[in-house]
């Protein structure tokens, strides 16, 4: 899609990711003066994050001021409180890589109009990539036309995810998924910035993604990316509701529904899963280092769930 065809909402999200990338790669350059802060254990902020996040609202809100934000630094303060339409941005996402030049970070916005995210930029300052999205309009690198890859097997695919870092993460529940995924795939990467991982599920680099913590800023923009791709995103248990979950999985449709298969025991999403919730409590309160016996105890395995179902369906058959 040329740049002259673009929906202008998400022209002007494009300008602002390119204004708030501008900030970025100035300030990669010397990183030694930089002031950063502390949000948390392992959660930094620094200056670049809220220059970068001023930037990006200053140009949305000029072209809209009628519209609502939600930024990861400033929250809901700016623009219009009960707007029908909400820009969602990250300014930096990957802010310890930037910190450390590793060069894995990017520029997350998205547009959502009565929930449903509509435009959606994610910038990478330091390959000057830009992925970008409209609703029914297809994803797109540049000017190259985004799909996911065409794997089946979950034996064959390289899956992308995020480890927990932040105090409160539920770690033990994490390795345990980890292991479980690893040892069903044939490789899984971990480069830190959540926006250009589902960007790469939509490019066809990874086959499926996953990850537990995240916030609407981290996956909205990325979450379109992916099914105008063609591919699959939704919570743990495949449902639709992963913007405030803390959850999320997406992939090729077929690895998609092979990673939900693995990952439903491990839910936290309670009200839509009572009986994987509970098996996740289960995990929860295992031991830190668990052996095969105790972690089978308690997530049920998956072969056994699917040996219930065909005894169901030979039981309709037979009658």
């Amino acid at each position: 899609m040329s740049q002259a065809a673009l929906h202008p909402m998400l022209n002007i999200a494009i300008k602002a990711a390119r204004a708030a990338g501008s900030i970025i790669n100035r300030a990669a350059l010397d990183l030694e003066v930089l002031k950063v802060g502390v949000k948390g254990p392992n959660d930094y902020v620094s200056e670049v994050d809220r220059a970068a996040e001023k930037a990006i609202i200053d140009v949305l809100l000029e072209a809209y001021p009628g519209h609502g934000i939600l930024a990861e630094e400033s929250g809901r303060e700016h623009g219009a409180k009960h707007s029908e339409f909400t820009w969602i941005i990250d300014p930096l996402d990957g802010t310890t890589n930037f910190l450390h030049g590793f060069p894995v970070y990017a520029v997350s916005i998205a547009l959502a109009h009565r929930n449903q995210v509509q435009q959606a930029v994610v910038y990478d300052p330091t390959r000057n990539d830009l992925f970008y999205a409209s609703r029914g309009r297809g994803a797109f690198l540049n000017d190259r036309r985004l799909r996911v890859s065409k794997r089946i097997r979950l034996a064959e695919a390289l899956i992308g995810t995020g480890f927990p870092f932040r105090k409160g993460d539920n770690f033990k529940r994490y390795v345990k998924m980890f292991e479980e995924v690893m040892q069903s795939c044939a490789g899984l990467r971990r480069p830190g910035a959540a926006a250009l991982d589902l960007c790469y599920v939509a490019a066809g680099y990874y086959d499926g993604f996953f990850e537990t913590g995240l916030n609407p800023w981290d996956v909205a923009a990325g979450s379109l990316m992916i099914t105008e791709a063609g591919g699959l995103i939704g919570n743990f248990t495949g449902e639709a509701d992963y913007l405030f979950q803390r959850e999320v999985v997406a992939g090729t449709p077929k690895i998609y529904g092979q990673l939900v298969q693995m990952l439903t025991p491990y839910t936290r999403v309670i009200k839509d899963a009572p009986e994987a919730a509970a098996q996740a409590a289960a995990i929860d309160a295992a031991p830190a280092v668990t052996p095969e016996s105790a972690l089978e105890a308690a997530v049920p395995a998956p072969a056994k769930k699917r040996a219930a179902v065909r005894i169901r369906k030979s039981e309709s058959g037979a009658a």
